[in-house]
C-alpha cells in the first residue's frame, strides 16, 4: 500500500540531511534544493517499491546528488553576499577536487555510509574509493589550509546557510508526484498505441513531459513556501518510457517471450551489465544514465511416458528455458562533444572485447539513425556458444547501447538495426536529443583499431578452436627476423632492402597442456605496391610446384583473388614427415596495395581450426592490412 503518513515522515526526517549534502556538492542552495525536492517527487512516484526498501537513501540520493550536479551554476556561492568567508572558502576547497573525490568527502563526512557502501555509491572497488578518500581528505585541507582532522566540522558548518530554506508540505510533493504518475501512464499508453501502429518504431516528445509546480502553500500561519526555481519538479532526465518494451523486444528472437529483470540506473554493484562492458559507463563524467534488463525463453513440451499395460499413459510437461538475455542503457553527457567521446568508447568495449574466447565477426556502420550508429557481432565459443549482437548510437547528448546474447538463433541484422533505431526514436524530442531516426541503412566496415600495430590481427579477430583450454594469448610483436607464417615449401622471408615494418606475432593457448605445436603466427610488411604484387606471386608459385614436385606434400587451394589492389590465396597443406607422419598446416597470403601478411596455423592432433573459420580468418587479416597500406 501507499502510505501518505510514512512518506510524509521520512521527507521531513530526510529532506534537510540531503539538502546539506547537495549542497556541500555543489555550492549552490537553490539547486540543491530543488534537486532534493524533485527526489522526493520521483521517490513517491514509485513510492510502492521505495517504501519496502531497507535503506530508503539509497534509492533517493542519488537522483538528488545527480540532479543537484546538473541544475547548479559554477561558483555560484561567490555572488551570494550573505555567505560568510569561512563557509565560501570551504566551498572553494571542496570545487578544487575532482567530482569523483567531492562526493566521497562529503558522504564520508555528511552520511553514515559505510567504506563499502560509499565505494559503492561511486562505483569504485572499495580499495580504489579509500585510497581516493584519502587523497581527497589531504587535498580539500591542503587547499583549505586545515588540519585533517577539521574536515567533518568544516564540511557540518556548511549546514548554516540553509538554515532559513523553506520547503514545501509533504501534500505539495505528494500532489506532484502522484501527477508526474499519471502523466507517465498516459505517455506510457499513448507510445504504445503509437509503437503497435508503427510496427515498433517508437517516437516521443520526452519522457515525464508534464510541468508540475508546487504552487505557494502555507506552511505555518505567517510562513509561506515560495514557488521553485524552475517548473519541472519531477521531471525525470531519462524516463522509463525511454526504454524499450517487451513488445518491442519480441524483434529479437521468433518465439522468446521477454520479460524485465530490471530497471536501474545502474549505480550498484560492479556496473558491468553486458558482455565486453569494461566500465560501469561509457562517459564517467555523465549527467545520469538509464538501464534496463531482459530475459528471453523458449517454452516446449516435453512428452514422458508412465505407466504400463492399460495403465500406459502419456503425460505434457511445459518447460521454459532462458536463451537470450538482453540489456539496454541509455546515458547522457554535458553535452554533444562529451556523448561522442562516450560512443567512441562504448564502441571500444565491442571492437575490442576482452572477454576470452569472443571472436569479432563483423562491424557496420548505420546511417540515417541518430547523430552516429554501429552494430557489431559477435560469437563466444567457450563451453556454452553464443552469439553477441550490438547497437550502439548517439544522438544529440545521449549515447544508446543494445546488446543481446543468444544460445540458439541469433537476433538477425534487420531486428538489431529496427531495435536500434526505435531506441533512438524513443528519446527523440526529450532533453539532449540530437537527430532521430528513420529507415535505417548499413554498411559493412572493416574493425576499428584496436591498439596494435597497423596490419596485425588481436586476440579479438581469433576464430575457435577444437578442444582446447583456455583463451588465445598472443606473443608480443616483434621484428620478422623469422617468419614462422611460412612453410618448408615456400620458405617466405619479410627481411630484405625495400621491405619495411615487417613485424611478427604467435598466438597460443598457454592454458592447453601438451600442445607443443599448436599455434598461429602472422607476419605483416610493407613494400611498393608492384613488388608487393611480385612478392604474392613468388609465393603463390612455390607452393603451387611445391604440390607438383614432392610427392610427400598434399597442396588443396582453398580460396583464391586477385584484383590491382589486392590479393588473398588460402592453402591446406599436408607434409608427410614420414611413413607413419604427416604434419598438416594452413597457409595464406595476402595483400592490400602495398601491405602484405603471410598467416599460418599448425594444429596439433585433434585441436584444429575449421578451414571456413581459416578462410574468414584471411579475409580479416585483409581488413586490417588496410591499416598498413595507409600508413605513412
Amino acid at each position: 500500500m501507499r502510505s501518505p503518513e510514512t512518506f510524509d515522515a521520512y521527507y521531513v526526517e530526510t529532506r534537510t540531511r540531503l539538502l546539506h549534502e547537495a549542497y556541500a556538492l555543489t555550492g549552490d542552495a537553490p539547486a540543491a534544493r530543488a534537486a532534493v525536492r524533485d527526489a522526493f517527487v520521483v521517490a513517491w512516484h514509485h513510492w510502492r517499491k521505495v517504501a519496502l526498501l531497507d535503506d530508503r537513501d539509497a534509492y533517493v540520493r542519488p537522483i538528488a546528488l545527480r540532479r543537484a550536479r546538473r541544475r547548479h551554476t559554477a561558483r555560484i556561492w561567490h555572488r551570494d553576499k550573505s555567505l560568510d568567508a569561512e563557509a565560501r572558502s570551504t566551498l572553494d576547497a571542496l570545487s578544487k577536487l575532482t567530482a569523483r573525490q567531492r562526493e566521497l568527502l562529503v558522504l564520508n563526512g555528511l552520511s553514515a555510509l559505510s567504506l563499502a557502501d560509499l565505494a559503492r555509491e561511486v562505483g569504485l572497488p572499495r580499495g580504489d574509493a579509500e585510497r581516493e578518500l584519502q587523497t581527497a581528505t589531504a587535498q580539500f585541507a591542503l587547499h583549505r589550509d586545515a588540519p585533517t582532522t577539521e574536515v567533518s566540522r568544516l564540511l557540518h558548518d556548511l549546514a548554516a546557510p540553509l538554515e532559513e530554506i523553506r520547503w514545501p508540505r509533504a501534500t505539495a510533493v505528494r500532489r506532484s508526484g502522484s501527477a508526474r504518475r499519471r502523466t507517465h501512464t498516459v505517455i506510457g499508453a499513448g507510445l504504445a498505441t503509437a509503437a503497435l501502429v508503427v510496427s515498433g518504431s517508437l517516437v516521443a516528445t520526452g519522457s515525464g513531459a508534464e510541468a508540475t509546480s508546487l504552487d505557494e502553500e502555507k506552511a505555518t500561519a505567517g510562513v509561506t513556501v515560495h514557488a521553485p526555481v524552475d517548473d519541472s519538479a519531477g521531471e525525470e532526465i531519462i524516463g522509463e518510457s525511454a526504454l524499450l518494451s517487451a513488445t518491442q523486444m519480441s524483434r529479437f528472437g521468433a518465439g522468446l517471450d521477454w520479460e524485465e529483470t530490471a530497471t536501474t540506473d545502474n549505480l550498484s554493484g560492479d556496473g558491468l551489465l553486458a558482455p565486453c562492458q569494461r566500465e560501469r559507463f561509457s562517459d564517467p563524467d555523465g549527467v545520469t544514465a538509464l538501464a534496463r534488463t531482459w530475459e528471453g525463453s523458449a517454452t516446449r513440451v516435453v512428452r514422458r511416458t508412465v505407466g504400463q499395460g492399460e495403465d500406459r499413459r502419456t503425460k505434457k510437461r511445459r518447460v521454459s528455458n532462458v536463451e537470450s538475455t538482453a540489456v539496454q542503457m541509455v546515458e547522457m553527457s554535458r553535452g554533444p562533444r562529451q556523448a561522442a567521446r562516450g560512443f567512441d568508447t562504448a564502441s571500444s568495449w565491442f571492437a575490442g572485447c576482452a572477454d576470452p574466447r569472443t571472436q569479432l565477426l563483423s562491424t557496420h556502420a548505420v546511417k540515417r539513425v541518430g547523430d552516429e550508429a554501429r552494430t557489431f557481432r559477435l560469437r563466444s565459443w567457450g563451453k556454452q556458444p553464443t552469439t553477441i549482437t550490438v547497437g550502439a548510437a548517439r544522438t544529440g547528448s545521449l549515447v544508446l547501447t543494445h546488446v543481446v546474447r543468444s544460445q540458439g538463433r541469433a537476433a538477425s541484422d534487420k531486428a538489431v538495426l529496427t531495435g536500434l533505431a526505435a531506441a533512438v526514436n524513443a528519446v527523440c524530442g526529450a532533453e539532449g536529443a540530437g537527430t532521430c531516426a528513420g529507415r535505417a541503412r548499413a554498411r559493412a566496415t572493416g574493425p576499428l583499431g584496436v591498439g596494435t600495430p597497423p596490419g596485425l590481427l588481436s586476440v579479438i579477430d581469433l576464430p575457435p578452436v577444437a578442444a582446447v583450454r583456455g583463451p588465445w594469448v598472443g606473443t608480443d610483436p616483434e621484428k620478422a627476423r623469422n617468419n614462422y607464417a611460412a612453410t618448408r615449401c615456400d620458405r617466405t622471408a619479410f627481411t630484405g632492402k625495400g621491405i619495411s615494418r615487417a613485424l611478427t606475432r604467435t598466438f597460443l593457448f598457454p592454458e592447453t597442456p601438451n600442445a607443443s605445436q599448436l599455434g598461429l603466427t602472422q607476419t605483416v610488411g610493407k613494400m611498393d605496391q608492384a613488388r608487393a604484387r611480385s612478392f604474392v606471386e613468388q609465393v603463390r608459385n612455390r607452393i603451387r610446384e611445391c604440390g607438383r614436385a614432392n610427392l610427400g606434400t598434399t597442396v588443396t587451394q582453398l580460396e583464391s583473388s586477385s584484383s590491382q589492389a589486392t590479393d588473398l590465396s588460402v592453402w591446406a597443406l599436408t607434409i608427410e614427415l614420414n611413413d607413419r607422419q604427416s604434419f598438416p598446416f594452413l597457409m595464406a597470403i595476402v595483400r592490400d596495395g602495398s601491405a602484405v601478411s603471410q598467416l599460418g596455423f599448425a594444429p596439433d592432433r585433434n585441436m584444429t581450426m575449421s578451414r571456413p573459420d581459416f578462410i574468414a580468418l584471411a579475409g580479416r587479416v585483409m581488413e586490417r592490412l588496410a591499416a598498413l597500406d595507409g600508413a605513412g
